[in-house]
């Protein structure tokens, strides 16, 4: 299934909200991806009409099946790329900003030979992956 990258950020950020908080409301996702309120509103509206998340009476936020596997897939590239680009040296805030680049734009296949040989690499040398 393909999707624009935007949908992609507000899908996982929606993930990661609910796991640090418990819930997720849109302000939630304004602050934590930096934009307007109206902005998140229309995002909302459009993963809310393509199936990706549900939204309950009282204004929270849940991923539907689709959106979830979409947002850990998200977040499992950026949290794997980030740790292994801080592996290699890189400052952890600029490690996780090129993360967010790259875990949109490598295909699956790339990724997990990629996630093949970080794993592979670091079990090998007894590190773990933080």
């Amino acid at each position: 299934m393909q999707i624009h990258e935007s949908a992609e950020d507000y899908l996982e950020a929606i993930l990661m909200i609910q796991l640090e908080k418990g819930h997720v409301r849109s302000i939630d996702v304004a602050h934590k991806l930096n934009y307007s309120k109206p902005s998140v509103s229309r995002a909302v509206s459009l993963l809310r009409d393509n199936g990706y998340l549900n939204m309950a009476r009282d204004g929270m936020l849940e991923l539907t099946e689709t959106g979830r596997r979409i947002a850990e897939t998200i977040y499992e590239r950026h949290v794997l790329l980030t740790r292994w680009l801080e592996s290699l040296g890189v400052p952890s805030e600029t490690a996780a900003e090129d993360a967010c680049k790259l875990e949109h734009d490598v295909s699956e296949a790339t990724f997990e030979r990629l996630k093949d040989h970080i794993l592979r690499e670091h079990l090998a040398e007894g590190k773990q992956m933080a």
